[in-house]
């Protein structure tokens, strides 16, 4: 059996390329259907599975916003912002190392400088950097 991991856990909700799109548009502040759609490309059958499926483990919330058809839009719970530092991430990660030119996206901090994400130790306050980390546990696969 596997070794027991958070990483596997999450990617069970959210590691799918559709769910995570449909995230960010959420981010950036899209939260209807179709803009959601034609935004990410996914086609609405697997569109309605990814949206569902995160509603159903607590990231999203569907509101309704007319009544009369009835239309929701989707909102963002707090465990859904909790991801916001994981997309950013991925996302200065895919800015450096994947996507050839200028980033397509950029984000500005309230301070007025453009958003740089850099990860830091929550005790110190060091940036985190792969040489200066060590497990101090990791589980034993069954």
């Amino acid at each position: 059996m596997p070794r027991e991991c958070s990483i596997a856990n999450a990617l069970e909700i959210v590691g799918e390329r559709w769910s995570l799109l449909a995230l960010r548009e959420i981010f950036l502040g899209v939260r209807r259907f179709d803009q959601i759609a034609r935004n990410t490309g996914a086609s609405r059958d697997i569109l309605t599975a990814r949206l569902r499926k995160l509603e159903e483990f607590g990231l999203l919330e569907r509101r309704p916003y007319e009544t009369r058809p009835p239309r929701y839009e989707y909102v963002l719970t707090e465990s859904g912002r909790a991801l916001n530092e994981v997309l950013l991430t991925l996302m200065s990660w895919g800015d450096r190392y994947v996507t050839p030119g200028e980033p397509p996206t950029v984000w500005g901090h309230a301070c007025g400088a453009e958003l740089e994400p850099v990860m830091v130790c929550a005790h110190c306050r060091e940036p985190v950097r792969t040489e200066d980390m060590a497990p101090l546990r990791v589980s034993e696969p069954q």
